[in-house]
Parts: C-alpha cells; sequence; structure tokens
C-alpha cells in the first residue's frame, strides 16, 4: 500500500515538473502556472477587499463624490492587478524584461486586429481620469437615455429608464457626441408648451401658467418662472412655460404634472385648449359636372 503511494506521488510530481514550454529560458511547467494563477488570484481579492472594507469606508466618511470615489478605487485596483502580474512573473522566475521584448513583437501581429479593443482601453482611461461623465449622471447617447452606473476598462454601463441595462463601448463616449444631463450644474431648464384660443384672455392665461409653476414642489424659485408668447398658431397662440429644476431625473415627471395642471386650471377658468381643426366642403356630383362644363 505504502508503495502505491508513492509510486503515485512520483508520477503526480513528474507531471507537476514537466517543462511544457520555455519563455526566455525559462522552463514553464504545471506548477508554475498553478503559483501563477494563484499569485493573481491572491492580488485580485486583495484589491476586493481592500475596496470593500477600506476605501469605500474611509472615501464616504471623507464626504468625497461618487464618481471621485469611483475614479480613485477603480485606479487603485488597476495598479493592484499590474503589481500582481508582475510579483507572479518574478515568482516563478521570468525575466521581465525578455518579457517586454516577446509581447512588443506579439502587439505588433495582434494590434491589427485589435484596434476596437484597444481603442475602447484607452477611451476607459480618459473616461476615468478626464471624468466627463461620472457614476450616476443622467446622459443620452445616441437613442439612449439613462444613468451611467459603472466605468469598465473597456466599456461603460448605463441604466435606462426602463430599468435596462445597456453597455456601451466607451470609445462611444470619446469620438460622439454625448449629452450629459448632469455635469458641472445639475439644475435645467425646461420649456412647456401649451396652445390657448385666440378667444382667451391673455394675462388670464398668463397668470394660470405661472401659478401651476409656483405650486409645484420641483421648479425653483430662482431664476423666477416666465411665461412666452412663442408664436401665432393656425387656431391657438402658442405659449411656453419657461422654468428651472434642480435634478435633470426629474425632467419628465415635472413636464407631465405641470402640463395635467394646465388642463385643471384652463377648464376650471374657462380657457380653451383648441385642437387642430379642419373645414370639409361637400360637393354634390351636379355641381362638379356643371364646373367640368364651364372648364371646357
Amino acid at each position: 500500500m505504502q508503495t502505491d503511494l508513492n509510486e503515485i506521488f512520483d508520477f503526480l510530481s513528474k507531471v507537476l515538473k514537466y517543462t511544457l514550454f520555455e519563455i526566455n529560458q525559462t522552463p514553464i511547467n504545471l506548477t508554475s502556472i498553478v503559483m501563477f494563477l494563484l499569485v493573481l488570484l491572491i492580488f485580485q481579492v486583495s484589491s476586493k477587499l481592500f475596496k470593500r472594507f477600506i476605501l469605500e469606508k474611509i472615501l464616504q466618511r471623507m464626504a468625497i463624490e461618487a464618481g471621485t470615489r469611483f475614479t480613485m478605487t477603480r485606479t487603485l485596483h488597476y495598479l493592484i492587478m499590474v503589481l500582481g502580474a508582475i510579483v507572479s512573473f518574478q515568482f516563478i522566475g521570468i525575466d521581465l524584461s525578455g518579457l517586454a521584448v516577446i509581447f512588443g513583437l506579439l502587439s505588433v501581429g495582434i494590434g491589427f486586429g485589435l484596434q476596437n479593443i484597444t481603442s475602447n482601453f484607452v477611451a476607459g482611461l480618459i473616461l476615468l481620469f478626464e471624468r466627463p461623465i461620472q457614476i450616476g449622471d443622467r446622459v443620452t447617447v445616441g437613442d439612449t437615455e439613462g444613468d451611467v452606473e459603472a466605468i469598465n476598462i473597456r466599456s461603460t454601463m448605463i441604466k435606462s429608464l426602463n430599468n435596462i441595462t445597456i453597455i456601451v463601448p466607451n470609445s462611444e463616449f470619446v469620438s460622439s457626441r454625448v449629452i450629459n444631463w448632469s455635469h458641472g450644474d445639475t439644475r435645467i431648464r425646461v420649456d412647456i408648451e401649451v396652445g390657448v384660443s385666440y378667444g382667451s384672455d391673455l394675462d388670464t392665461v398668463i397668470k394660470l401658467m405661472l401659478e401651476a409653476a409656483e405650486e409645484h414642489s420641483q421648479i425653483l424659485k430662482k431664476p423666477d418662472p416666465e411665461v412666452l408668447l412663442k408664436s401665432f398658431g393656425d387656431s391657438s397662440w402658442n405659449m411656453v412655460l419657461r422654468c428651472w429644476i434642480a435634478h435633470p431625473k426629474r425632467y419628465h415627471l415635472v413636464r407631465s404634472e405641470i402640463n395635467m395642471a394646465f388642463v385643471r386650471k384652463f377648464r376650471k377658468n374657462n380657457v380653451e385648449i383648441p385642437f387642430p381643426q379642419r373645414d370639409l366642403h361637400i360637393r354634390s356630383s351636379k355641381e362638379i359636372q356643371i364646373s367640368q362644363k364651364k372648364s371646357e
């Protein structure tokens, strides 16, 4: 029995020490690969623990904004993982100077096939350090509107208004037009349009529209709300309530609630919101024949 165990251990030892290939004259076996992955795993777990139990608690107590906290923690994670890779290579006896030459040669070959990934990687670094967008910002990319949830090294995750997570490549934020509703000053102006009939009293309309703005808790008192007569339509005065709200995420709700307030106040004060009108002229077949004969 003891002999069988010794034979098994000898066989496993030979398998683990069997040279699979060499890198810069350094033999690589299964033991080297396992140790390399184990050291990387240790650094990755250490990075997550350090981020969760130390950095986040310390930075939250220092009242640092969420975007800055995310940038600091993500940068530290990358630094720890790079350090882990360096230690892992050194731990198994591989000289990094030799690897640099190999990776340099490989980069020429794979660079053409990984241009898209490389551009997204560089764009991710730009987003982390230049910070044109931050965690929690309300943004519009193309036809997508939502809140930034995470900025990763290759892509950014946006939670849409329908609670759908959309993954956008980082290069989209650098090379394309992006609307950031929350950048710098979070206040935004809301223009709410409504048409009233020509028979309405203009001063009453202005008063009711200002009342709707003043009674809404989300509309700021400064700058003052104002009512403008935008244009003369086919059947109505086209009025605009121009007001400001503190946060862009309330934009759609505030707009809807003000519109409902217009409907209630206008009905109560006999102000008509006209609907599009079309005149329909009906002619008999006899009239059509007469007109055709006259034209002949």
